[in-house]
């Protein structure tokens, strides 16, 4: 029945699964906000654990979501994986450099005979939560403004900047801004999602301060990312994009995302949706009405991703534009692997479902007893 379907239709199928599972790395990615808070809100070496620890139990998910979706573009769209890590490749390393520092620092921030101390690794976390996710919101945004590269007739790609990826951040280009603010905005939404997480998974009876610390900092985070989430909104609204013609004639098109979103009624649901979600997550947060707050932030911040994500490549749109040489742009038509690739791919999505179950079960399954100093005190910690 897949092997049936047309080779554009299992492109645009594709381009959706993949969305999907960038959307949730998104959602994910609380982890790392809740590394970048460690210091702001715990205090004392027991508050510390009790953060880290219940961090620590989904890191290795937040890791594994990045991996599945890196292998779904190489799988499906394996033009656009040589030409980013074959010609953005510093960005790309320095993200995969701040993941496994994040790693090791699970691994050995209590570890006997510790010669670098708690503190280097608690380092190391932030790193990975302010610098590794400025880096990927800078990288997101170039879905938008585009990057510097040419293809030759070999599809070999040739980068236009010694910087390899970076000058998204460190260029003068106008787009330059609007990638920084997608940056800074993934930094504290994440921030914002790791408060709603941490309030949600532990057990704070005995550590009141904590919780009202941790509360404060996800209205503040909420806050400081909402200029930028105005800014990349609007942005989005006014600016150009990179259209697709029938014939594969890549175009500056005035008001492109704009354009996407209104012809594409289900996504501006969608972000619509997503964003009055975000506002409850953090209204059951921040001003103390629950504890379930991570679950409307986190379907909202899904959400919004996803349709940020169908708005860049979907409706004859260059998802990796190029704004050196247009006609380098790559689209999901002429990045991706062919029908048979395709085809076979989509049996094995099949199974997605049955993952995205087990990871459910064994979610509730960790979660179904909060976190707590007893629990730290005499069990395994991070």
């Amino acid at each position: 029945m897949i092997g049936s379907l047309d080779t554009s239709v299992l492109q645009v199928i594709w381009w959706v699964i993949c969305s999907i599972v960038g959307a949730l790395f998104l959602f994910m990615n609380f982890v790392q906000g809740g590394q970048t808070l460690l210091w702001k809100i715990a205090k004392t070496d027991q508050e510390k654990s009790l953060v880290i620890n219940s961090l620590g139990r989904k890191w290795e998910l937040t890791f594994t979501t990045l991996v599945l979706f890196g292998g779904a573009l190489f799988a499906a769209f394996p033009k656009f994986y040589a030409t980013s890590f074959g010609g953005a490749y510093w960005v790309w390393m320095l993200i995969l450099f701040t993941f496994i520092l994040q790693a090791v620092s699970y691994e050995f921030r209590k570890k006997p005979y510790n010669v670098f101390g708690s503190r280097f690794y608690e380092l190391l976390l932030f790193i990975n939560g302010s610098v590794g996710i400025l880096l990927i919101g800078v990288a997101l945004g170039t879905f938008f403004t585009g990057s510097n590269f040419s293809l030759n007739e070999y599809n070999q790609v040739i980068w236009g900047s010694p910087l390899r990826g970076l000058d998204a951040a460190l260029s003068l280009r106008a787009g330059t801004v609007f990638n920084i603010c997608f940056g800074v905005f993934l930094v504290f939404n994440a921030r914002t999602l790791g408060a709603m997480y941490l309030i949600n998974n532990i057990d704070f009876t005995r550590n009141r301060e904590l919780e009202e610390r941790t509360r404060k900092q996800c209205l503040v985070s909420f806050l400081i990312s909402l200029p930028f989430l105005l800014y990349i909104l609007g942005g989005l609204l006014i600016m150009d994009g990179y259209g697709v013609d029938a014939d594969g004639v890549v175009s500056m098109v005035a008001y492109k995302y704009l354009s996407n979103i209104l012809a594409m009624p289900k996504v501006l649901g969608m972000l619509v949706f997503g964003l009055l979600l975000c506002i409850i997550g953090v209204t059951r947060t921040g001003f103390g009405i629950g504890r379930t707050g991570i679950w409307f932030g986190g379907l909202g911040t899904f959400l919004v991703a996803l349709a940020l994500l169908f708005t860049a490549g979907l409706n004859d749109t260059a998802f990796y534009p190029s704004f050196s040489d247009l006609q380098s742009s790559l689209t999901i038509h002429n990045a991706s692997s062919t029908h048979y690739t395709l085809t076979v791919m989509g049996y094995v999505a099949l199974l997605i479902p049955v993952v995205l179950a087990y990871i459910i079960v064994v979610w509730r399954k960790m979660d179904s007893i909060k976190i707590s100093v007893d629990e730290i005190e005499n069990e395994h910690v991070y």
